[in-house]
């Protein structure tokens, strides 16, 4: 599809599945090279909008590895709202374990650092960041981003996971907003 409607706003195609798919391999692939000699790193995918990035990264690596769920919030509509809110914590020790955070994008950041934050509190030894999507126009924290799909520019992104208002997680490619 070329354009879609979701509530009051349509959406035209911005990148396609093969191309989600070629950028989810080559994260893979440095993931597999710097993984290689970690044991049993924890794979924390944050609900809701990292579900389709956390499956199609997890088929494609190659080190033995854990997986884990956490959601946050931060959004109403467009908008960040700046304040991230825990709506489902951690459900298992990270004490002295290497955890590769699985964002679907990196905006403000307010998510990152909240996150970093808990992991480092609950005691994990090493902390790296991993996003389908990277904004380096609106990303200004200190934390490193250790691995980004693709970087893209200040637009409001639907699709492959992410939503408006609920809707349009399950598109398999991604949409921006059509501003015609």
């Amino acid at each position: 599809m070329n354009r879609i409607k979701l509530h009051d706003k349509w959406f035209k195609l911005y990148k396609s599945a093969e191309e989600l798919d070629n950028a989810i391999q080559k994260v893979a692939d440095k993931l597999n090279t710097d993984l290689k000699d970690v044991k049993e790193p924890i794979f924390l995918s944050v609900l809701n909008g990292s579900f389709m990035f956390t499956s199609d990264l997890m088929k494609k690596l190659d080190v033995v590895a854990d997986l884990m769920f956490i959601k946050l919030s931060s959004y109403c509509g467009t908008t960040s709202t700046g304040e991230v809110k825990q709506i489902m914590g951690l459900n298992k020790s990270v004490e002295g374990r290497t955890v590769i955070v699985v964002e679907d994008i990196v905006e403000t950041g307010n998510t990152i650092v909240e996150l970093h934050k808990i992991l480092k509190e609950a005691g994990a030894s090493d902390i790296k960041i991993c996003t389908l999507l990277l904004k380096p126009n609106a990303y200004k924290k200190e934390i490193n981003i250790d691995y980004a799909a693709l970087s893209i520019p200040d637009d409001f992104i639907v699709g492959y996971g992410l939503d408006y208002n609920d809707l349009g997680r399950q598109y398999k490619d991604l949409y921006v907003i059509d501003q015609q």
